[in-house]
């Protein structure tokens, strides 16, 4: 009795394809390698939002079927689930447990099928995120026992209860989508086993791993990001273009903004900075995934205008996130505009650059209406969201601090001397700091402000004319 519930304890808990490995292999692997890998990490944007929408059980029904969906793209493509923490997991290709990555012993030829796979695999999570979210039926084909069907239908009955409920169907269908960020890399890591004896832990560790991670945490919501290093293995062997190519018909079939994106607007090439690493700078490539997401986004903007103020708060949180991106914010734009939203542009213009408004104020005789009509019929949101973000580009630039190179003699010189840097370095960069505390606590959040007070004037016009009507 005791040894059958400790077979179905390692059953239940060992993962199967590591199991595999090591019976393939014919012995625990006792001493750990170092091999190229490719490593990916995935995390749910804003799951703490999400999770209020959901009993405690119907979170764990839910990530569970999240997760069963995820490890059926690893095993299409012959990934290894490596690890679950919450809402994120860890995966990766490459060393012994990887069945495909055994077979090849060329290391180019190893290198180009993790490349590869890794990449494609990141955009089929985020794609497998969005048919999820619709509860798309066919992943009850592709499951391969009847412990993964039952875990997905659990989770599409949750999901189909949020969509029919008449008293949440219209903000759930607005708010309650699971969107991901996805993070990746390749490199030399070690390989083996970790932890205490009866604690240990298949796992891979090394600085691939640690900038795959900070890939993921700076991802766009809905999109991967890569290191460059890993960009330029992806490029030079074709896989760019390859994607490239699929992306855009993909996006012309469907009739969407994205049909016309260039090669560099799909892969953005960037720096990212890290606020725990001392800002550290690192050069990556933030890769769009989803072809309609532009149009996604626009018909989420109209649902949430339904929402009073807590759709309009949402609005600008949408439109604060994706300000970077001229597709989606342009589709925000229209739906606003379409729906009867008056966009002050007049009013962000002037807090950006208010001498150049004073002038026009001059040579227009205070005529504040004339203004308007002239900055509206020549900036448009997206050109507003380029404009603060020079702005803050600017404010954001500073200044080394002096170094300490003085020898040291006594303690009073060196003190005076260290102190007369300081306060010299100090007049040099007050300006800046003034003109950076007004940018991040006057400038955007009033150009932000002025977005979330149009949204709610419309909604309380549309209120007034209700009443009226009914």
């Amino acid at each position: 009795m005791i040894q059958e519930l400790r077979n179905q304890i390692e059953d239940f808990y060992l993962p199967r394809q590591l199991v595999e490995a090591i019976l393939e292999v014919g012995g625990i692997p006792r001493d750990s390698e170092e091999v190229e890998i490719g490593v990916g990490f995935i995390d749910i944007a804003d799951y703490t939002f999400l999770s209020k929408f959901l009993t405690p059980k119907e979170n764990q029904e839910v990530l569970n079927g999240l997760y069963t969906a995820f490890n059926g793209v690893l095993r299409r493509h012959g990934g290894y689930l490596n690890k679950i923490e919450g809402d994120s997991l860890m995966f990766h290709y490459g060393g012994i447990i990887d069945p495909i990555a055994r077979k090849i012993s060329d290391r180019r030829d190893l290198r180009l099928y993790i490349a590869r796979e890794l990449f494609f695999t990141c955009v089929e999570m985020q794609r497998v995120s969005l048919r999820f979210n619709n509860a798309d039926r066919r992943f009850l084909e592709d499951a391969e026992t009847e412990v993964e069907r039952e875990a997905l239908e659990k989770a599409f009955k949750i999901i189909a209860r949020l969509r029919e409920d008449d008293a949440v169907s219209n903000p759930l269908n607005a708010m309650f989508q699971i969107r991901i960020r996805v993070g990746a890399n390749l490199g030399e890591v070690t390989i083996g086993n970790f932890g205490p004896e009866g604690a240990r832990q298949w796992d891979v560790i090394g600085m691939p791993v640690i900038d795959a991670k900070r890939m993921e945490t700076t991802a766009p919501v809905g999109g991967v990001r890569i290191s460059r290093t890993y960009y330029n293995i992806l490029e030079e062997h074709g896989f760019v273009d390859e994607y490239f190519e699929r992306f855009r018909r993909e996006a012309r079939a469907l009739g969407g903004r994205y049909a016309e994106i260039t090669r560099d607007e799909l892969f953005q090439i960037k720096r990212v900075s890290l606020r725990e690493k001392g800002n550290a700078f690192f050069e990556t490539c933030s890769i769009q995934v989803n072809p309609a997401l532009p149009e996604q986004i626009a018909q989420q903007v109209r649902a949430l205008l339904t929402h009073g103020r807590f759709g309009a708060v949402r609005i600008v949180e949408l439109l604060k996130y994706y300000r970077g991106n001229e597709y989606v914010t342009d589709a925000i734009e229209d739906a606003l505009i379409t729906a009867g939203v008056r966009i002050r542009y007049a009013d962000s213009f002037q807090l950006m650059y208010p001498n150049r408004y004073d002038a026009m104020l001059d040579e227009h005789s205070g005529d504040r209406q004339k203004i308007e009509e002239l900055v509206s019929r020549d900036e448009s949101l997206y050109g507003l969201m380029t404009k603060l973000g020079r702005y803050q580009d600017i404010v954001k630039q500073g200044r080394d601090e002096p170094e300490d190179q003085l020898s040291f003699s006594t303690y009073d010189r060196h003190f005076s001397v260290g102190r007369t840097r300081r306060q010299q370095y100090y007049e040099e960069i007050k300006a800046l700091i003034a003109q950076r505390a007004y940018f991040f606590n006057v400038v955007f959040p009033l150009v932000f402000e002025s977005i979330l007070a149009a949204v709610l004037e419309y909604q309380t016009e549309e209120e007034d004319l209700e009443m009226l009507e009914s």
